[in-house]
């Protein structure tokens, strides 16, 4: 399974992550602490910390354990960035965008589309993703998408910016019939 290295919607251009993303990612949202507070990393406090990120993305995609695109309006402006981890006929995936770009439906088209592409692959029977139960905006992207919220992970994950103990996480998959 090769995933594509880009992927376009209506307002959207998902590629690969590649070195010179680095500087966009930075200055538009790892160094948010509102954007990572219910991320399972801390904001990066410098540049190589998210050269060091970049680098770790290429090399999973190398690998194939990870796929992480970084996302764009169609005006090249960096937005945020999503990521696809293939397990066997399972995958998770997560997202991360920019404050100033949250509520305007970019998250749910870029989720949709990758979406899109999973029900293509028939070795995947199942899509899955978590978010903190206190983070209703994440949760309603997964079910404007199709996912279905199966339950509560109870202390699934530390969410640093939120708490240092692990907190509850809403489950929600897709599954192939």
């Amino acid at each position: 399974m090769t995933p594509p290295e880009t992927i376009k919607t209506k307002r959207l251009v998902l590629h690969r992550v590649r070195s010179a993303d680095a500087e966009a990612i930075f200055t538009t949202y790892v160094q948010d602490h509102e954007v990572t507070r219910w991320l399972v990393w801390r904001p990066h406090r410098d540049i190589e910390e998210t050269r060091d990120f970049v680098q770790c993305c290429a090399e999973a995609w190398q690998k194939g354990t990870e796929y992480t695109w970084a996302i764009r309006l169609l005006d090249n402006s960096l937005i945020g960035c999503i990521a696809l981890r293939v397990n066997g006929f399972k995958a998770d995936t997560g997202y991360v965008f920019a404050r100033p770009f949250w509520g305007k439906g970019y998250a749910t088209e870029a989720l949709k589309a990758l979406v899109h592409w999973v029900r293509q692959q028939p070795d995947i029977q199942r899509l899955w993703a978590v978010c903190d139960a206190e983070n209703p905006a994440s949760a309603r992207v997964m079910e404007k998408v199709g996912m279905k919220k199966e339950g509560v992970l109870r202390k699934w994950v530390i969410h640093p910016q939120a708490s240092r103990y692990p907190r509850d996480c809403l489950c929600f998959s897709l599954v192939k019939e």
